[in-house]
């Protein structure tokens, strides 16, 4: 639960009461967009304005400078961040990293970092970002960020007064590991944290640590936009709302000095105890990568691999979890690999498609496009050959001869960028991109079958980040629209649209082909009967695992569906009746369950109806068997 200080005994009646050794601005919640104008105009006229004040040391810029992430509008903010005649610190938002066709590598490109630290008039402040990474997901903090805050803070003399940047709040249902950055902070002299994500004025209780949420850039429905001043004098640090044109306006002051907040909180800790119910579920190994994790994990015979936030991909033993090489890309790597013929196959967000032998990771081909790489590729027979079939941002869908790393054909007409892995179904493939449409092409020369549309205007509804299931002449797919969605593989035509469960960017499908399942966004899995031309659902459970949605697919393995959640809880469901512990159990019995951490789980590599390869955000790879 969220809980908000009061402000009664907080609140001072004028700025005068108390002398003030140097102020700064806070900008928060900018929202720069190409097709609306407003939040240029707001950013310029909060530029214009603290230009006209005397005593401003900095700016601080809290995260959302965009509305979409995209490049054009990070490099309009910067240009308007130039015109500032003191110096600024900017990190970035849920709006720079849940939606990315550089795969969220653009801000630190135009920016320099999305993190920050630096010391004025005694005072430590520290800037990092909290967004999910390219996933509808609660906030995050990297562990590389954790390991960098440590190493910053542990530079500063004991006693220094730190302040925090972030967008969200560091507490529960914003941030999933909000404790591993609030313990960290803990140890220091934390004053406060900073941040805003809410577009309004509110003070939370983070584990005890003061975070002050600040209003947003934008005018909203009023007639002029503003932003806040903060004041820090030698006991207190005072937050105002400036909107342009008016006298600033004092809402909130804390103490300032030497802070104290004793141990961490054990009772709004996430439980573990589900572990408890299912004590046969066991960790056979355990690999803390580091650095965050962002695709599924990929298994071929004894060899397990997984690419990370630092554009590392690793090959792991299956049996041990122990690394047997690794190679360096230039950048983040946010999909899964494909195998086939001893050659380890991936994009990156550096621009290129890799090809590598699979025992001594030695690079075989590159293929250079022109923006990152993030779609998640497949294997199949095209034109005689095996081709890797993989989307990227630069507007392409490719066939790649995997033994030459030659382009057999390329669709450029996506306006989009790719993050899924496609479907290939009766001599298709089909995908979605960011760009509000869903694809068909012929898998032997790439021309385009059909392409359909959820008719949402906005891109932000595209059929985008779900890995699409065929069977019986069909596709289904569910998109952030809400509406399980049936089309005609041959045309495209609409079987059948549902709304009737709440699905989010979620599916998977039997073996046999016969039933489809989702996670829905509140509790409930459910299963749909694959062969009708009409929504039927086969069974529907209440699952308790609240509010989800990650795009993470659900995999079936000999009849047990596995997938795991937005906050580290694993399930194994029974997708079918079958024989369970020399019980018979119908369809929707949960199986097993297991909680791995409380980040999200990506989409699962299963082994068997009772193990899986996991990856999560927090940079873990887990062998994990239900006994």
């Amino acid at each position: 639960m969220k809980k908000v200080f009061s402000l009664v005994c907080l609140v001072a009646l004028t700025l005068s009461l108390h002398a003030v050794n140097f102020r700064f601005a806070l900008l928060t919640d900018i929202h720069i967009s190409p097709s609306n104008p407003s939040p240029l105009e707001d950013l310029r006229r909060s530029i214009d304005d603290i230009k006209s004040l005397d005593s401003i040391d900095f700016v601080l810029i809290s995260g959302d400078v965009t509305e979409a992430g995209d490049r054009y509008c990070m490099e309009l903010c910067k240009e308007q961040f130039k015109r500032l005649n003191v110096p600024y610190f900017v990190t970035s938002g849920n709006h720079e990293t849940t939606w990315s066709e550089s795969g969220c590598t653009d801000f630190d490109k135009v920016f320099g970092s999305s993190r920050f630290c630096f010391t004025h008039r005694g005072i430590c402040f520290v800037g990092f970002n909290t967004g999910p990474i390219l996933k509808m997901a609660d906030g995050h903090v990297s562990p590389q960020d954790v390991s960098w805050m440590r190493e910053q803070l542990n530079l500063c003399k004991p006693g220094t007064p730190v302040i925090a940047i972030t967008h969200y709040p560091l507490q529960e249902g914003d941030v999933d590991n909000w404790y591993d950055a609030t313990d960290l902070l803990r140890k220091y002299n934390t004053q406060c944290i900073i941040g805003g994500h809410y577009h309004r004025n509110l003070l939370y209780n983070c584990d005890g640590i003061p975070d002050v949420l600040c209003r947003s850039n934008l005018r909203d429905k009023k007639p002029v936009n503003g932003y806040t001043i903060i004041s820090v004098g030698p006991d207190s640090i005072r937050f105002a709302e400036k909107v342009i044109n008016d006298s600033p306006v004092q809402w909130l002051a804390l103490p300032m000095g030497q802070m104290n907040y004793g141990e961490p909180n054990p009772d709004i800790r996430p439980s573990y105890a589900v572990n408890e119910e299912f004590p046969k579920v066991k960790e056979l190994w355990r690999v803390p990568i580091g650095v965050g994790i962002y695709a599924a994990p990929a298994r071929h015979d004894d060899n397990v691999f997984v690419g990370d936030d630092y554009g590392v991909l690793h090959c792991l033993n299956f049996t041990t979890g122990q690394e047997r090489w690794r190679f360096q890309t230039d950048s983040r790597i946010n999909c899964t690999p494909a195998i086939h013929e001893s050659r380890v196959m991936f994009g990156s967000t550096d621009g290129n498609i890799y090809c590598l032998d699979e025992m001594t990771g030695k690079r075989l081909w590159t293929f250079p496009t022109e923006k990152a790489v993030m779609g998640c590729p497949v294997i199949a027979n095209v034109q005689m050959k095996k081709a890797l079939l993989i989307g990227g941002s630069d507007g392409c869908f490719r066939a790649i001869d995997i033994r030459t790393g030659r382009e057999i054909w390329k669709f450029d007409q996506l306006k989009g960028y790719c993050v899924s892995r496609p479907c290939v179904y009766n001599n298709k493939v089909y995908f979605g991109a960011w760009d509000c449409y869903f694809y068909a092409l012929n898998l032997q020369d790439g021309t385009l079958v059909w392409k359909w549309s959820n008719d949402r205007s906005s891109d932000k509804f595209s059929p985008a980040a779900v890995w699409p299931v065929a069977s019986n002449g069909k596709i289904f797919i569910v998109a952030p629209d809400r509406v399980f969605t049936c089309l005609n593989a041959e045309t495209g035509e609409v079987v059948y649209r549902t709304s009737q469960h709440v699905v989010r960017e979620n599916i998977g499908i039997s073996e046999d082909g016969s039933m489809v399942y989702s996670r829905c966004m509140w509790d409930s899995v459910q299963a749909m009967d694959a062969r009708t031309n009409e929504p039927k659902t086969l069974w529907k459970i209440n699952a308790g695992y609240g509010y989800d949605h990650d795009p993470s697919m659900m995999l079936c393995k000999e009849g047990v569906i596995i997938f795991g959640t937005k906050n580290g809880l694993m399930y194994g469901i029974a997708g079918r009746e079958m024989i369970w512990h020399h019980k018979i159990v119908p369809g929707g019995t949960i199986l097993w369950k297991h909680k791995i951490g409380n980040c999200v789980v990506n989409t699962i590599c299963p082994i068997n109806a009772r193990e899986c390869l996991i990856t999560s955000s927090d940079g873990n790879v887990i062998r994990l068997k239900a006994k």
